[in-house]
């Protein structure tokens, strides 16, 4: 995280200082438990085997092989137990070692390792879900018109089952969103598409054999800030 001679703007002006809108942020960012989650998230989704940490079936990590990290240190186990409880989006999730033998952690979805057995229920009907939507930003929106979405560097596209707000969504996308990307999961599954919900109950799809799922599974495209149809 940024420290603040690195974030940039003077001390009371605009909306990067410290007495702007920008700079509140920052500091509700760069809180412990904040920089706590968001180590967990970098370990457990993507660099833990390159970090040299044991991961093991299911996508688990032993806390302490975690709080032994340069940027472990300094927290416990206790803080990692309440980052994980008090993680709206119910990121993670926390297992006992059998025999006292510690505790382990690990991401619910998000992963660019390849990690087996993290109990992805496959969605085979389209009923089983009400709505399957991906949020994103307007500058990207171009590219995924004209490909598709893409997984990128993860090992799924991510989806929520409604908007930001709605009763049961917690997480999926980013409430800062700026287009809402809804998929025709009929369409898609009669085609072969496979996907699979999360422990914290996002939609995943892993896409095709170059990780799109193309424009013409989307049902409808629109921009969050005037409700304009943009597809």
């Amino acid at each position: 995280m940024a420290n603040s001679s690195e974030s940039g703007g003077k001390r009371g002006g605009g909306r990067g200082g410290r007495g702007g809108r920008g700079g509140r942020r920052q500091a509700r960012e760069d809180t412990p438990d904040v920089r706590l989650s968001k180590f967990l998230s970098f370990v457990c989704r993507h660099k833990a085997r390159d970090l040299g940490l044991s991961v093991r079936e299911g996508g688990w990590v032993a806390v302490s092989d975690i709080l032994s990290l340069p940027r472990g240190r300094g927290f416990t186990e206790e803080d990692v137990r309440r980052v994980v409880a008090g993680n709206d989006k119910k990121r993670f999730a926390l297992q006992e070692e059998p025999e006292d033998k510690g505790l382990l952690v690990r991401a619910n979805q998000g992963h660019s390792m390849e990690v087996s057995g993290l109990e992805l229920r496959p969605i085979t009907r389209p009923e089983e879900v009400v709505c399957v939507v991906h949020g994103t930003r307007m500058e990207a929106w171009t590219k995924i018109r004209d490909q598709g979405l893409s997984r990128m560097q993860r090992s799924h596209i991510h989806f929520a089952q409604g908007l930001p707000g709605d009763s049961g969504v917690i997480s999926g996308m980013r409430a800062s969103s700026q287009v809402h990307i809804f998929i025709d999961m009929e369409k898609a599954l009669a085609d072969g598409y496979k996907f699979f919900l999360s422990a914290n109950d996002v939609v995943l799809c892993p896409g095709n054999e170059q990780g799109l799922l193309p424009p013409r599974y989307f049902s409808r495209v629109v921009e969050t800030s005037s409700g304009k149809q943009l597809l």
